[in-house]
């Protein structure tokens, strides 16, 4: 027979384990992101290898952003007492959940920032168009993350946005949102102005990318320390 409290062991360290996937993947995104955007901004290698280091990095985004709806979904078995028993739950759909909004919301900015990261390999764009296939879907993915970190400040703060020092899980969310404003900024001065054909600021771009990447790479390290909680 089964000791009393297995399920929600066996739970507990499938969710440890969750969480450390979505931290490694973070870390492993952040820094290559940073790799990526300080390789552009010194002019080391060709452009290609740039891109290719990109999406690799938003390739462990997406990873991380999944893994993160993953968590919420397997955490919340024990809602409405439900249990804690059975197998892994591969997806699941909870908008009455803070958590789930802002991992779903992160998720999707990752996918954004894919269609982005894939469009810039190809050849030949026009402004308008690099614009359209590549800038618009980075600035929406930008705005997916500065959203959804603004949701998980809400679901720690019990429905308001609060200062916790002392809580680990704060500065984790705390550190990606800064990441978040600093991708955002970058966003916006990577828009191609069709007078000049170049982007409005190359500067902001590679040094916001890099030190907004190296935020969620941080915050990564931090999660890896984090303990996830059963509902």
């Amino acid at each position: 027979q089964e000791p009393a409290g297995a399920p929600k062991q066996a739970l507990g360290r499938r969710l440890a384990t969750l969480n450390r996937v979505a931290a490694v993947a973070f870390v492993l995104g952040g820094s290559l992101f940073a790799v990526g955007a300080l390789l552009a901004q010194l002019g080391v290698g060709t452009m290609k290898s740039v891109n290719v280091t990109y999406l690799v990095g938003g390739f462990f985004f997406s990873l991380g952003g999944y893994t993160s709806i993953l968590m919420v979904v397997n955490a919340a078995r024990g809602e409405n007492g439900r249990g804690t028993e059975g197998p892994m739950r591969w997806w699941g759909y909870l908008p009455h959940r803070r958590d789930w909004l802002s991992a779903a919301v992160l998720f999707a900015g990752t996918l954004l920032f894919a269609v982005s990261l894939v469009a810039a390999f190809a050849q030949g764009l026009t402004p308008r168009q690099s614009d359209g296939w590549i800038w618009l879907p980075d600035i929406l993915g930008c705005v997916c993350f500065l959203v959804s970190g603004r949701l998980a400040m809400l679901d720690l703060g019990g429905g308001h946005v609060e200062v916790h020092v002392h809580v680990l899980a704060w500065w984790v969310v705390a550190i990606n949102q800064l990441g978040s404003v600093l991708f955002f900024l970058a966003g916006i001065a990577a828009f191609i102005r069709p007078a000049t054909s170049a982007e409005v600021d190359a500067g902001l771009v590679n040094w916001g990318t890099f030190v907004g990447a190296a935020c969620f790479a941080i915050g990564g390290v931090a999660q890896l320390f984090d303990k996830p909680t059963t509902t």
